[in-house]
């Protein structure tokens, strides 16, 4: 059973939009998407459309954008679970708030709130593996049972084995930083997506993602192998880092541990980055939505340092220094134009 490091997630729960006439035809639209009005509900709603012009007009807003063939796209690849788990009353307001967009904008907004849903179902089968788990923006400090020390990132999730002498640590998701204990007799493992450190007594830090693992060395000496070829192998210097894919194993390359590892510190730092990358990396700390409406905000370049206990304070100062316009909607969206 897997221990948490923050509270749980409460985005499913209701959501109350706070213009009254968008809640009550979020509510309809809700009621006649799930089944069929019965006769008195029927009359009910015709009453409801007839109490002024406006509450047709949301009603016919919101069920424009519920049927867009962008949605509907959106919502065929999601799998059936995860497409249940979709809050329609979150979706909709959301969407409604940015009126001002084109309806193929609100749908591209609705797609990304859809896309919630879809991350639902994973993370409940996370969740039954991991030993200990983090919720966006949390952090934790976990004390092995051979006396090494873990701390995990954002949104992180790892199961241990440490039976029979065995030291070996899977990182299911996430980030994780391991100041491990020296045991020659005992090496102490670390397997991710696609790559596993050995290391007997040493600093390190692992990061998994979708298309590869990071290792990086702050003190000791680690030996890192790819999982589908244990002969690609290589072995870090402190200061070092490499990445690990399905196909092969990166050139080692110098990286400052303070700088890639300040997230220990609780702080994100870089210097010369495209403005689009480091919102990349804002985003597994805010459990939110972060949208981008202009490609050209992206490829600004940035450089700083700041807390990663306020991301919204952090995009925006950086949406300050770029030139651009943060506005922040309901639903914990986060826009910038």
């Amino acid at each position: 059973m897997a221990h948490d490091g923050a509270e749980d997630d409460k985005s499913g729960g209701a959501f109350t939009h706070p213009d009254p006439i968008v809640d009550e035809a979020l509510e309809w639209l809700a009621r006649r998407q799930n089944a069929p009005l019965e006769l008195a509900e029927q009359r009910q709603f015709q009453e409801w459309l007839l109490r002024s012009p406006r509450h047709g007009e949301e009603f016919r807003y919101l069920e424009a954008m519920w049927r867009s063939p962008e949605l509907g796209k959106a919502a065929e690849g999601l799998p059936a679970a995860a497409r249940g788990s979709v809050n329609r009353r979150r979706l909709l307001s959301a969407a409604r708030y940015v009126q001002s967009w084109s309806l193929r904008g609100v749908a591209a907004a609705a797609i990304l709130m859809i896309a919630i849903g879809a991350w639902q179902y994973p993370a409940l089968m996370l969740r039954w593996q991991a030993d200990y788990i983090t919720a966006t923006g949390g952090r934790a400090q976990v004390s092995l049972p051979d006396g090494s020390t873990m701390l995990l990132n954002t949104a992180s999730a790892v199961s241990i084995d440490f039976t029979n002498g065995r030291r070996q640590v899977t990182l299911l998701e996430g980030e994780a930083f391991f100041d491990v204990r020296h045991d020659p007799a005992h090496p102490f493992r670390v397997a991710a997506h696609y790559g596993e450190t050995e290391v007997k007594g040493t600093a390190f830090a692992v990061r998994t993602e979708s298309d590869q693992d990071t290792i990086v060395l702050e003190r000791g000496r680690v030996e890192v192998s790819r999982l589908s070829d244990s002969g690609d192998h290589v072995e870090l210097d402190p200061g070092e880092m490499v990445t690990a894919t399905a196909k092969a194993l990166s050139v080692v390359a110098r990286r400052d541990p303070s700088e890639i590892l300040a997230w220990r510190d609780g702080r994100i730092i870089f210097e010369n980055q495209r403005l689009a990358h480091v919102l990349d990396e804002l985003r597994r700390y805010y459990d939110g939505i972060v949208i981008v409406a202009d490609a050209r905000v992206g490829d600004l370049v940035v450089t700083g340092n700041y807390r990663l206990d306020d991301v919204p304070g952090a995009i925006r100062t950086l949406a300050d220094a770029a030139g651009a316009t943060m506005n922040r909607l309901p639903g914990g969206i986060i826009l910038l134009r």
